[in-house]
């Protein structure tokens, strides 16, 4: 079971690669993206680290961890109460572990703001365990404020995801310009991987719609797998469990596979 203290192991690797899963829209499947290829990746023999950003805690939820019984989390790091090694707990994914999120990280925003470099906190807090993972994995909230700032200072890259829907598109041009903002004053690294649609339904024109209007946006950086509507994807979190143990064989499934592949052969 997720939640217990963390195994002391840490892996000699050169870098993590970190990778901030962005959208400041709601309901787009970040967290689902976030989770599933953790573990994809964890199953192909990679050490990662999952950091949960959003004060809602679903990627903790997700990963089968109690908020309520976290008494060091990501709020106590980006407060300084903690470190970041002192903050990571085991899931029951081997090689995957989990830096959780509480309630008291929706106070973040405001607490941080006359905090000296506050838009570095998780980037300096990283910088003590970067030679522990293979991946690291940002779940983001769905705003542009100093959370995701502070998950785009600390990213080497940026994760997308888009649902397949009318209003999809709308706001991207926010997120870009933001992301544009943190290279020239805070990260100049920082990369867009890519966009990767979700909720995806092959027979409805408007899916295809947005599909052809994304390739406008992101010009050869779109993934080619494309995550389906599955109910299956949904029911997941529910458990406490990610879609590679829930149901390895759903379609959900077999598309985060075939992304996790695809994300491999670039980083």
């Amino acid at each position: 079971m997720g939640g217990g203290p963390c195994p002391s192991f840490w892996h000699l690797i050169d870098v993590a690669h970190v990778i901030a899963i962005v959208n400041q829209k709601g309901g787009v499947g970040k967290t689902t993206t976030t989770l599933s290829l953790a573990s994809y990746l964890a199953e192909a023999g990679k050490f990662v680290c999952v950091i949960d950003m959003d004060p809602q805690a679903n990627a903790s939820s997700g990963l089968g961890v109690d908020h309520r019984s976290v008494t060091r989390g990501l709020y106590e790091v980006l407060s300084g109460v903690a470190t970041l090694r002192e903050a990571v707990v085991a899931t029951s994914h081997d090689g995957l572990v989990l830096v959780p999120a509480t309630a008291a990280l929706a106070g973040a925003n405001i607490e941080l703001v006359n905090v000296p470099r506050r838009e570095y906190r998780l980037a300096d807090a990283l910088f003590e365990v970067r030679h522990g993972f293979d991946v690291v994995l940002i779940d983001c909230p769905p705003s542009l404020g100093l959370l995701t700032i502070n998950a785009l200072a600390a990213a080497d890259s940026v994760l997308i995801p888009v649902q397949a829907e009318y209003y999809a598109l709308e706001g991207l041009g926010q997120l870009l310009e933001t992301i544009e903002l943190i290279r020239q004053q805070i990260r100049p690294s920082l990369a867009i991987l890519g966009a990767v649609i979700t909720m995806y339904e092959g027979r409805l024109r408007l899916s295809n719609d947005v599909l052809t209007e994304l390739y406008r946006y992101f010009p050869n950086r779109v993934f080619r797998s494309v995550i389906p509507r599955n109910v299956r994807l949904a029911e997941a979190p529910s458990h406490g469990k990610t879609i590679a143990r829930y149901d390895p064989d759903s379609k959900g499934a077999r598309a985060y596979e075939k992304l996790t592949r695809e994300l491999l052969a670039v980083l």
